[in-house]
Formats: C-alpha cells, structure tokens, sequence
C-alpha cells in the first residue's frame, strides 16, 4: 500500500533511462523539509529492501547521480547523507559491491578490449576503450559489450567528430535544444486610448505576425526576424550557456548586453559572431528563449538554416 501511494507520483523517461518522483513544490528553499532528493532518497531504501534488482530501483539512482550540485553533493549535508545512505543500501542489497566477471568490447566483431573486473579492483580497474582517427572508418558499425560472469555493467559512449552533412542534424539527450526562425510581418493594430478632454481615440501600436521561416528561407535587407530556441532539460542543472551563432548579414536588434528580462532570466551578451545566454538555473522542463535580429546587408540573401542547434556548454 505504501509503495501504491508513493508510486503514483513517478514518473519513468525510457530514453534516457530515469526515474524520479514528481512531488509537490510545497517547500521553500530555506526549508530543510518538503525536500524532493530527501524523499527520492528514501524511497530508493524502501525499494533496496523489498525489490533491489528491480527495474526502478536502478533508473532511480541514475536519477539522483545526474542531480547532483557541481557532481559532489546535492541540496544539503542532510540530503546528501541520505542519498549516500541510501545508495550504499542499494549497492549491497543488489550485489553490486560484489562483481566477478570478464568484460569483452568487440567492435563489428573484432575485440578491442578485455577487462577482468571482481571486488577488488571494482573502482582501478581500466575502463576505457578507444578508437582514434583511421581506426573509426565512415559508415555503419556496431558496438558489443560481452559479459562473462556475474555483476551489473554500465557503460557510456561518446563520439566526438568533424561533419560535412548539410544540414547539420541536431541531437541531444540530457538537453535538447532546438531554434525556430519567424519573420516578423508588420501588421496594422491599434487600441483604444484616451485622448485630449477624455475623448475616446484609435491609438496605432506596433505588432507583428510571426511567419516561420522553412529551411532555405530567403530574407531581403530590412527583414526582422526572431530567433527562438526551445530548450528540454532532463534534470536541473545550474549555470549553462547557451551559444548561438549569428548568420552572416544580420544584426540583432538589442545593442546592449545585459539582463533584458527575457522568460529564462538570462544574462545575454550581444557577440560580433554569436549571442551568448548565460543561464543561472535551468529547471526540469521546456522552456523557450528569443532574441530579434534584422537583415542588414545583401549577404543575408543566403539562406536561413533553421534547423542547426546552438552550442551547448556547462560551466
């Protein structure tokens, strides 16, 4: 009954492999209760003692791991102990402390790598395996991982490579971002205002319609047009940048860096080649940010990519 209630808050992301309770925000910050990693901590003891190797239990550490502050602790000494706890809870109850297996990395069928890994050399043993330039040929290749024994085995991989696609296809897991284009189309609107003696008068207020631009879109010398990126976060996260680089031809409207009072609460500078949004806090969640720009010169007759994502960067 008690896992029944608590459950009914989870919430499982199969794509990225978490799990995590999503609890009333009742608290304040200044507050040590109401606190959600205290919380998760907890249920991840209750489901260490009744169902350590189950399905949740594992994707819940994930969870809490990827939230830490600065990747050394969370909210508090409090909830950091607990976390700690509650981990140690986990690691014994489902054997994780206790590996003894041989690790094969084979690459299109040909091994790369061999690894014994037991309770002794658990947190020395060797864990990377790499391919560097000729080795990584062009095309389609699969990646194994053969076990031979008993344990859990986590692995992470990660590609870093140079790309001559046109257009650059955007990805993104942990943070995903994605820029849109509209062109601004003045259109006529006016309000009611108050005139001279109290009298009722048609005011003129500027406004636009938002056209979105296709890929390829072609722009002439004084177009305005509004950058936005829609940003989705898998956790919270704290200081990141954002870096969009700025087509040729184009000027944003804004001159001057600062805090403009944008939805993210972000500082922005204003770059010769890029702008710049320095996020002090990143909720969990969507969120949108924009930014005008106005075609300045004939080069901004080249076409508008749409599709290519920012630059992402965690300070």
């Amino acid at each position: 009954m008690v896992r029944r209630n608590i459950e009914q808050f989870l919430v499982r992301d199969d794509e990225n492999q978490t799990a995590w309770l999503r609890m009333p925000a009742n608290n304040w910050w200044w507050c040590w209760y109401g606190s959600e990693i205290e919380g998760m901590a907890a249920y991840l003891k209750l489901l260490a003692a009744v169902e350590p190797k189950g399905d949740t239990a594992s994707r819940l550490v994930k969870y809490l791991i990827n939230n830490r502050k600065h990747a050394t602790y969370w909210n508090s000494t409090r909830d950091t102990a607990l976390c700690l706890e509650a981990f140690a809870d986990y690691i014994s109850a489902s054997g994780e402390d206790r590996p003894d297996m041989t690790l094969a990395v084979l690459v299109d069928g040909v091994p790369l790598k061999n690894v014994a890994i037991n309770a002794a050399n658990l947190f020395s043993f060797d864990n990377q395996a790499l391919l560097l330039g000729d080795r990584l040929a062009a095309g389609t290749h699969r990646v194994e991982l053969v076990r031979k024994g008993t344990g859990p085995v986590y692995f992470n991989a990660y590609l870093t490579n140079f790309t001559l696609e046109d257009p650059i296809t955007r990805a993104g897991l942990e943070i995903k971002v994605n820029r849109k284009l509209y062109k601004l189309v003045r259109v006529d609107k006016t309000i009611k205002a108050e005139g001279v003696g109290g009298r009722v008068l048609d005011q003129k207020v500027e406004k636009f319609e938002r056209v979105e631009l296709p890929d390829r879109g072609l722009l002439k010398s004084g177009d305005l047009v509004e950058v936005e990126l829609e940003i989705e976060s898998k956790n919270d996260y704290e200081y990141i940048v954002f870096e969009d680089m700025k087509p040729a031809g184009v000027e944003p409207v804004e001159v001057r860096s600062g805090y403009n009072g944008n939805d993210m609460g972000a500082y922005v500078e204003f770059r010769d080649e890029r702008v710049v949004f320095f996020v002090r806090a990143l909720a969990r969640g969507k969120h949108s940010v924009s930014y005008r720009v106005r075609a300045k010169s004939p080069a901004s007759s080249a076409p508008f990519r749409p599709g290519a994502a920012p630059c992402t960067r965690r300070n």
